[in-house]
C-alpha cells in the first residue's frame, strides 16, 4: 500500500491511480456490453455535476470532478441507506461538509434512486423551485441529512450525530441502533475553527462510528493550499484523539480497503484522501481555478474526452443507471431485518416515541405543579436558578433530554439530578461537558436534533451567542428544536464588565428568522417558557436568563401558560383613567411594576405589559396586541439592552429605558443607576408623554 505525504502535488499519485486516469483515454467503449466499472458510475456523477454546474452559469464542480471515485465506493459498498425509506432511523449519516460541492451529493441521491431529486432537478440545479439549491439543505431535499456551506459546520455537527448516535445506542442497544456517520470535508473545513473544537470534541469522547474523509487535493480558491496553511492534518487529528490514515483517492481499491479499515477502529477516524480538484479537466484540473464557476464549454468538451464519456449532457447509459440503482438498494435486506427488530423489541413504543419527539402526557400538570409553588413561595432568585428547577422537573420526565454546558455548569445551572454525564464509558449518560467550545457545542446540539431522538439543551453566556452565532443561524434555518440556555444576560453580571455584558445581544437573536428568545421575569414565566421551548419543534429557542435576582412578578397560581402569547397585561392599571403603559422583559419587569407604584402614589394610572417572548406576541392576533399594549396609550419599554426591536411595540415616539452604550464594571445595583434603568426614569419617560 503506498500512501501520499499529505502536502504531495496533485499530480503525486498512486500509479493505479494513473493508469485508471490514462485507461479512461482510450477509444470509446461499449459500457452497456460490458462490466459497469467504479470509475464508469463515478463518470456518470462527473457528468451530472458539471453539466449542472454549466447549465446554471454557476456553482463548484472542482469537488465532484474530484471526490467522485471515494464517493461512489462509499455510497456503493459501505454506506447503509434505503432511498425508498430515506427517514430510516437506523440508517448512516453522510454529511457533506464542504457544501459548496453540493453536485456531488444531488448526483448520488439521484443516482441511488431517492425521489426528491429528478433528472429535471438537476437540470434546473440553482434554479428557484428545484430541489437542487446552490448549497444543501436538509428542508429541501430529502436525503440531505444537514444544511451545509458556511465551512466546518459539517464536520461540527457530525459529530453531534456520531454523539447521538452512541446514546440511543446504550438506551436502546445494537439491534435498534448501530450506525456510522460519514463526513465529506474539504480543506476550508479544516481551516475553520470550529472543526478544531469539534474535532477535539470527538477525540476525546472516542466517537468510533465516526469517519472523516477529507478531500486532500491541497487547492483553495486563491491557488495552492501553500498560500495559506501547512498544518500537517493527519498529525493534528492524531493529536486530538483519532486515527489516521492517508489515501489515493483516484484509486478504488486503496479506498476500498481504507473504508473496511475505518469501520473496525475504536476510534474516530480521519482518512486524508489524495484527489485532483476538477479531476478530468484539461486546463484547470489541480488549479484554483478549478474550484467554481462554469468551466466553459471548451474545457467541458476536454473533461468528456478525458472521462471517455461521449454522450450529451445529462444522459447516462443505461447500464451505468441499473448499476446505480442497485447501489441503491443494497441495504433494503438489512433495513427490513431491523424493521422485524424493532417490531419484536420491548422498547419499540419508548423508541418511536423518542424518535418522533413526543412528550410525555403527564409533562403539563407536572410544570404546572411546579409553577403553584414558585408563585406560592415567593422567592427572589434569579432567572438562571429557577430555570434550573424547572429542568430539575422537566428532565426527570422527558429522558430525551441531553444538557451540557461550555464548561459552565454552576453558573448556567444546567445540570440535574437526572442527567449524569456522558462519556465514552457512560454512553447512557444525559449531561456533556463541551470544555470552552461554544461554537461546536451549538453545532453538535444541531446534529444530535438532525439525527432525532434527543432534544438537545446547553448552557453559555449570553455575550457567547458571539462564538456560536454560525451554528445558532444554521439551526434556525433547518429548523431544529434546540434550547440555548443564555444566562448573565445583561449589565446585571455587574463586576465582569462590558466584555461580558450583552447589551446587543437579545436583539440581534430576535432579528434572526424563526428564532424564538424567551426572557422571562421570574420563576413563574422561566417554567412557562421551558414548556414552550419543549413543545416548539419547528426550530430553536434561546432563553436569557438573569445572573442577579429578581423579585417574583407572578404571585398568584395560573393554570394557564400566560407566556405562550408572548406578553400580556401582568399588572393592569389601578384606580382612574388610565394614562399609559410599561413594558418589560426579564429583570426588567420589577423595576415597571416599582415604576406602576410610584405613578399610582401621583394619581397616574398605567399599566404593566410582561413581554417574555417579542416572536410569539408578534404571532398573535392585531386585536389581542392592541387589547394587551393599549390603544392610543403612551408607550415605554424597559430593557436593559439596546432599543432595537422595539419600536415596533412602542413606536418611534414612544419611550425607551435601557442601554445606548456598552457597560461598565462595578456591582450591578450602581450599574442600573449610572445607566439609569430605574423606576424613576421610567416614571420619568411616562410623564414625558402624558
Amino acid at each position: 500500500m503506498k500512501y501520499l505525504h499529505w502536502f504531495a502535488p496533485p499530480s503525486a499519485l498512486t500509479e493505479a491511480s494513473k493508469s485508471g486516469l490514462a485507461a479512461s483515454n482510450s477509444k470509446l467503449r461499449e459500457i452497456s456490453r460490458m462490466a459497469v466499472t467504479n470509475r464508469d458510475m463515478a463518470n456518470a456523477v462527473r457528468a451530472l455535476s458539471m453539466d449542472a454546474v454549466e447549465a446554471a452559469k454557476s456553482g463548484h464542480v472542482g469537488l465532484p470532478l474530484g471526490m467522485a471515485d471515494a464517493a461512489t465506493v462509499l455510497f456503493r459498498k459501505f454506506l447503509k441507506f434505503d432511498p425508498k425509506d430515506p427517514n430510516w432511523a437506523d440508517r448512516d449519516r453522510f454529511v457533506l461538509s464542504a457544501g459548496h460541492g453540493s453536485m456531488l451529493i444531488y448526483s448520488l441521491l439521484h443516482l441511488t434512486g431517492y425521489a426528491s431529486v429528478s433528472r429535471d432537478d438537476i437540470r434546473n440545479f440553482r434554479q428557484l423551485g428545484a430541489n437542487t439549491p446552490g448549497h444543501p439543505e436538509n428542508f429541501v431535499t430529502l436525503g440531505v441529512e444537514t444544511t451545509t456551506g458556511p465551512l466546518g459546520q459539517g464536520i461540527a455537527t457530525a459529530v453531534g450525530m456520531a454523539i447521538a448516535e452512541r446514546h440511543l445506542n446504550a438506551r436502546f442497544g445494537n439491534d435498534l441502533v448501530d450506525h456510522r456517520t460519514w463526513v465529506i470535508a474539504g480543506d476550508g473545513c479544516l481551516m475553520e475553527g470550529v472543526s478544531q473544537e469539534a474535532i477535539t470534541l470527538a477525540g476525546h469522547m472516542k466517537l468510533n462510528k465516526l469517519i472523516v474523509l477529507f478531500d486532500d487535493n491541497a487547492v483553495t480558491i486563491d491557488g495552492s493550499t501553500d498560500l495559506s496553511d501547512s498544518t500537517d492534518q493527519c498529525a493534528r487529528f492524531e493529536a486530538s484523539g483519532w486515527i489516521s490514515r492517508r489515501v489515493d483517492g483516484h484509486d478504488e481499491k486503496d479506498v476500498e480497503a481504507a473504508l473496511k479499515w475505518a469501520t473496525k477502529q475504536k476510534k474516530p477516524v480521519f482518512l486524508a484522501v489524495k484527489t485532483i480538484i476538477g479531476f478530468g479537466a484539461p486546463k484547470l484540473a489541480g488549479t484554483g481555478k478549478a474550484h467554481g464557476g462554469p468551466y466553459g464549454a471548451e474545457e467541458i468538451d476536454g473533461i468528456r474526452k478525458s472521462l471517455d464519456w461521449p454522450h450529451a449532457p445529462f444522459e447516462v447509459p443505461e447500464a451505468i443507471e441499473k448499476a446505480w440503482a442497485k447501489a441503491g438498494e443494497r441495504s433494503q435486506a438489512e433495513h427490513a431485518a431491523w424493521k422485524k427488530r424493532l417490531t419484536a423489541s420491548p422498547h419499540k413504543g419508548e423508541f418511536n416515541a423518542a424518535i418522533a419527539g413526543r412528550l410525555p402526557k403527564n409533562l403539563g400538570k407536572a410544570v404546572i405543579k411546579h409553577k403553584k409553588a414558585v408563585a406560592e413561595g415567593g422567592a427572589s432568585k434569579a432567572t438562571r436558578v429557577w430555570s434550573g428547577e424547572a429542568l430539575e422537573v422537566i428532565t426527570g420526565l422527558v429522558p430525551e433530554m441531553v444538557g451540557g454546558s461550555a464548561d459552565l455548569s454552576g453558573s448556567n445551572n444546567t445540570k440535574t439530578s437526572h442527567t449524569a454525564p456522558m462519556t465514552p464509558k457512560s454512553w447512557d449518560g444525559r449531561y456533556i461537558h463541551y470544555g470552552v467550545r461554544e461554537h461546536a457545542m451549538a453545532a453538535a446540539m444541531n446534529g444530535m436534533a438532525l439525527h432525532g431522538g434527543i432534544i438537545p439543551y446547553s448552557g453559555t453566556f449570553l455575550v457567547f451567542a458571539d462564538y456560536s452565532r454560525a451554528a445558532i443561524r444554521l439551526g434556525a434555518l433547518m429548523g431544529t428544536q434546540v434550547v440555548h440556555v443564555m444566562t448573565h444576560d445583561s449589565i446585571g453580571l455587574g463586576e465582569d464588565g462590558p466584555t461580558h455584558q450583552p447589551v446587543e445581544h437579545v436583539a440581534s437573536l430576535r432579528a434572526m428568522p424563526n428564532m424564538i428568545v424567551f426572557r422571562p421575569a421570574d420563576g413563574v414565566e422561566t417554567a412557562e417558557c421551558w414548556e414552550l421551548a419543549l413543545h416548539r419543534n419547528e426550530g430553536p429557542s434561546t432563553m436569557a436568563l438573569t445572573r442577579q435576582n429578581v423579585a417574583p412578578a407572578r404571585k398568584t397560581h395560573t393554570d394557564e401558560n400566560l407566556s405562550a402569547k408572548g406578553g400580556y397585561v401582568l399588572s393592569p392599571a389601578g384606580k382612574g383613567k388610565e394614562r399609559g403603559v410599561l413594558i418589560a422583559t426579564g429583570s426588567e419587569v420589577e423595576i415597571a411594576l416599582k415604576a406602576q407604584a410610584l405613578l399610582a402614589e401621583e394619581g397616574i394610572a398605567v399599566r404593566v405589559v410582561s413581554m417574555p417572548s417579542m416572536e410569539l406576541f408578534g404571532l398573535q392576533d392585531a386585536a389581542y396586541r392592541a387589547q394587551t399594549l393599549g390603544k392610543d396609550l403612551p408607550k415605554v419599554a424597559i430593557e436593559a439592552g439596546v432599543r432595537f426591536g422595539w419600536d415596533r411595540w412602542i413606536g418611534a415616539e414612544g419611550g425607551f429605558v435601557g442601554m445606548d452604550s456598552f457597560g461598565a464594571s462595578a456591582p450591578y445595583q450602581k450599574l442600573y443607576q449610572h445607566f439609569g434603568i430605574t423606576a424613576e426614569a421610567a416614571v420619568a419617560a411616562i410623564k414625558e408623554r402624558l
